[in-house]
């Protein structure tokens, strides 16, 4: 079992979270690709901060100010998987619904509605995702003290908007002493929350793999501005899920589809609609969630809210297999570069995927068909497979 460990040693930040990642082993390309198609190539270098050397993270980006749809759309654009897009948008989401809570309706996004900050989201997510752990774990963040200067004025510390993330996600938190002024930005706060949503719950037991610091842009001279990030792995049993089930005959397809984009938002697994016959000869389709278990009662809800379902089954503690996954990126022969999943279990490959948004980009781009391309970056990844294994 992998298990991602975020130890905010003196805060978070976007930048920071980025840095541990990829200071840990998050596949570089990927990230600086995502980032890349946002702002200008990001730069990554090695800095030390009170003797501690840690991957920093600038984007060369402008500030500005969106609404969250504005965000969204530039989310939608970026040179990144569905995964990490559809995670960047809930971590949005979560700012947003916490800005509102400050400021009221139609809150704009001002620090954190600037290309450097949706680089950041985009740059974390597929970090984390290219890690492919089985659960994280986040030990706790120091609130820090003091005020700061933002675009509404002066803001005492934690930022009201990371005070209202803290609450809605329950990440614990610890009390610093001195006066530090701002160590947890909003960004980091949606990230870190949308990290422990997405997966089950670790905790600090296990072999560390792999330890990463990152960078904050701050230097002080008596205490390191660095996130730590260590990969713990262990032998503990399989990650265990409860499958909730119900069985509609009366909900149009365009109900089933929000219903399951909501339960993907709200931290569903998996969500899925398959055609069945029901009593009478009727057709429907049942409705298929896994979730972690301390979600269940919550996204049953969901289910029955947004489908007037009666009744939903709920399977307790099926054992969950996955896979270890890693993104391997190749270049086709037009040049293209595409992501392919690799799947493998016990050092043996047991499947290999090309991603269909780069696929189908490099066929539209080259006049290939998809079927063409994916064949090719598969076979690609295949053979750079083989080579590295008979170089071992």
């Amino acid at each position: 079992m992998r298990t991602i460990l975020f130890d905010p040693v003196n805060g978070a930040a976007g930048d920071m979270i980025t840095g541990a990642l990829l200071a840990a082993g998050a596949d570089r390309e990927a990230v600086i690709r995502a980032m890349a198609s946002l702002v200008q190539i990001p730069e990554t270098s090695i800095v030390t901060r009170c003797g501690i050397q840690a991957t920093y993270v600038k984007t060369h980006a402008k500030e500005g100010s969106r609404t969250l749809e504005e965000v969204l759309a530039r989310l939608r654009r970026s040179d990144a998987t569905e995964d990490v897009k559809e995670m960047a948008a809930r971590v949005f989401t979560r700012i947003h619904n916490a800005e509102t809570r400050v400021h009221g309706d139609h809150a704009h996004f001002h620090e954190v509605g600037a290309d450097d900050a949706i680089a950041d989201v985009i740059g974390a997510c597929t970090a984390l995702l290219s890690l492919a752990p089985d659960a994280v774990a986040i030990l706790p963040l120091p609130l820090g003290r003091g005020t700061i200067r933002s675009a509404h004025g002066i803001m005492p510390v934690p930022a009201p908007a990371t005070a209202y993330i803290f609450e809605e996600s329950g990440l614990l938190t610890r009390r610093t002493d001195e006066e530090t002024g701002e160590l947890v930005t909003p960004t980091g706060a949606a990230l870190l929350a949308e990290f422990r949503r997405s997966f089950a719950e670790g905790d600090e037991n296990g072999t560390i793999a792999a330890v990463g610091y990152g960078a904050g842009t701050r230097n002080p001279k008596d205490r390191p501005n660095v996130l730590r990030v260590m990969i713990l792995e262990s032998n503990e049993s399989l990650p265990v899920v409860d499958i909730l089930e119900t069985n509609v005959d009366d909900v149009d397809g365009e109900v089933i589809a929000h219903t399951i984009s909501r339960l993907h938002r709200e931290g569903a697994r998996d969500a899925s609609a398959a055609p069945i016959i029901m009593k009478k000869g009727r057709p429907g389709h049942l409705i298929r969630v896994i979730c972690r278990t301390e979600d269940s009662e919550r996204l049953a809800k969901i289910m029955a809210e947004e489908l007037g379902t009666l009744g939903v089954r709920c399977i307790p503690s099926v054992h969950r297999f996955i896979a270890d996954r890693r993104v391997l990126s190749v270049r086709i022969p037009e040049g293209d570069e595409i992501g392919v999943k690799i799947g493998y279990s016990k050092g043996n490959i047991i499947s290999v995927k090309a991603e269909f948004d780069a696929v189908a980009a490099a066929a539209e781009r080259n006049g290939l068909s998809v079927r063409d391309v994916k064949k090719r970056a598969e076979e690609i990844a295949y053979r750079e497979l083989e080579e590295w294994r008979m170089g071992e």
